[in-house]
């Protein structure tokens, strides 16, 4: 069994600050407005979590938004931070983008939609497999904070209309990336780490994310 570990490897914005335990722990005191457990709603879960999240990365111009269509990603203006736009108030859709922009580095974040490339549902067998390859890391970091929140997560091949394949290969994937994050064979985006480890501080008592706790078949 492996603990989680922020690696020292900085693979996302060069203006990140490392936090002692002390500071993060003041910092989430600071927009605890209701505990964790206590919500009862999807509604108010992601009401907490944009909350939080902006609260968090307010060091790094970015707010975290519900949209009324599909995700999209807006860059910083002089006039306005950065905006992490999710579907239609959907809570697990806010932790997918999220999951994007933690892995984006300084100049994807200057790029609409993070310069990622994408086809829309219908994709060829050829254009599922491309759109699999970039899905990979970001569904292992959504995964891992799906589970600090406690909630189910579920692979999503995006691909309804097209040739989507049953998703074995995809999910084993998945799993093995999330295990080399945890063995230290990949390093973990800090802008993740810093996510996990606050989320875990509201929701776990502080106890951080264990390896045996993604087990392969919970993909399935």
């Amino acid at each position: 069994m492996h603990q989680l570990q922020p690696q020292p490897e900085v693979t996302t914005s060069l203006q990140l600050t490392t936090y002692s335990t002390s500071s993060s722990a003041f910092s989430i005191d600071l927009v605890q407005r209701s505990p964790w457990a206590d919500l009862q709603t999807e509604a108010q879960q992601v009401d907490w979590l944009i909350l939080h999240f902006n609260h968090w990365f307010s060091h790094l111009n970015v707010s975290l938004v519900k949209g009324d269509f599909e995700p999209e990603y807006f860059p910083a203006t002089a006039d306005a931070p950065a905006r992490i736009q999710f579907a239609h108030g959907f809570f697990n859709s806010a932790l997918h983008e999220i999951s994007h922009w933690t892995i984006a580095g300084e100049k994807r974040r200057l790029l609409p939609d993070l310069g990622y490339w994408y086809a829309p549902d219908g994709r060829t067998k050829e254009q599922q497999a491309l759109f699999e390859q970039v899905e990979i890391k970001p569904q292992a970091i959504e995964w891992m904070f799906a589970k600090a929140f406690g909630r189910k997560f579920r692979v999503s091949l995006d691909n309804l209309t097209g040739e989507g394949g049953d998703g074995t290969t995809f999910k084993d994937n998945v799993f093995a990336q999330v295990q080399r994050y945890f063995n230290g064979e990949a390093n973990l985006p800090r802008d993740a780490a810093h996510f996990i480890n606050c989320i875990c501080a509201c929701t776990r008592g502080g106890k951080t994310l264990q390896s045996d706790e993604f087990q392969r078949d919970m993909l399935d």
